[in-house]
């Protein structure tokens, strides 16, 4: 089976501590949680879309040291792993450590995602089989020159995440826009993108479709000419907020290879969000379609 969206985007060893509160430095927080999980952009939004039922290939590169199980978990979930190459360096590792209010520090080891250029291996095989192609952290200057390669076939999204504001720079983002389809990012990140293009909302910008997702407020969309709003689907309970972005695209090209339309689609992002905010770790609650669906139906008529 060919793909429905292949996704490029870091896979790390995630490690998840869990303390009451920042401290000034020099003065050590004790950890009251600690979890180690796979984790990274790529995994995050690959293996969310297949476990939904959406045909996802993961192109991505890991090292020698990726643990047996976690290649197992993302083969159990019925992802394409055709792209997934073992290279000499060690695998993109994160420490995301949460407070009370869960706000989230982040530290991170890019790993061969990160620079993928001097690997000298061009993965576009499942991505030139793919109806839709999303680009996520990784080193943007291979992004580009694969999004040239694919041009003119798969609907291409640019999704550099938290990487914009550090990894990527303005030439490249005005570089990357005019050969994007679709540009995803959140409230900060919009912010960034703003400021490189020079203009007053991200809702502006190129693409055909842009998406910001905007906390606790929802997302806005511009879907052509259109602009809409999508409601934020309410969770039972916030325990972690990690991955919940990741899980939104994942429900997005989960709809769309149904045939849902675009807001409807992201109102069905919007509800696999939501279950992800449940559990810590971002694969750790990933619910079946039946229940993306049945928790997204009553917000269709709240589009607006």
């Amino acid at each position: 089976m060919d793909p429905f969206v292949s996704v490029y985007g870091h896979v790390t060893i995630d490690t998840i501590f869990g303390i009451d509160t920042f401290l000034p430095p020099g003065i050590t927080a004790d950890a009251l949680s600690k979890k180690t999980a796979l984790g990274g952009t790529g995994p995050n939004i690959a293996v969310a879309a297949a476990r939904l039922g959406c045909p996802t290939a993961l192109c991505a590169f890991i090292g020698p040291d990726m643990p047996a199980a976690y290649l197992d978990l993302m083969r159990d979930s019925g992802l394409i792993m055709d792209e997934v190459v073992t290279v000499g360096q060690e695998t993109s590792s994160c420490v995301i450590i949460n407070d009370k209010d869960l706000v989230t520090r982040v530290f991170f080891y890019q790993g061969p995602q990160g620079n993928a250029d001097s690997l000298g291996i061009r993965l576009t095989g499942m991505a030139s089989r793919s109806r839709h192609v999303h680009f996520c952290t990784g080193q943007p200057s291979y992004y580009v020159s694969l999004m040239r390669e694919l041009r003119g076939g798969p609907a291409i999204s640019l999704d550099p995440a938290q990487e914009v504001h550090r990894v990527w720079n303005e030439g490249l983002v005005r570089e990357a826009l005019p050969m994007s389809d679709a540009l995803f990012c959140n409230e900060l990140e919009a912010a960034t993108i703003q400021r490189y293009l020079g203009i007053g909302d991200v809702l502006d910008a190129g693409p055909s479709l842009v998406v910001r997702t905007d906390g606790d407020s929802g997302s806005t969309a511009r879907v052509g000419d259109e602009t809409v709003r999508i409601p934020l689907v309410k969770a039972r309970r916030a325990v972690d907020v990690t991955g919940a972005g990741d899980n939104y695209r994942a429900g997005f090209y989960a709809a769309l290879y149904r045939g849902y339309d675009v807001p409807e689609a992201l109102v069905i992002a919007s509800s696999v969000a939501s279950f992800a905010v449940e559990e810590v770790g971002a694969l750790n609650n990933v619910p079946t379609w039946e229940q993306a669906l049945e928790r997204a139906e009553p917000y269709f008529g709240e589009v607006h």
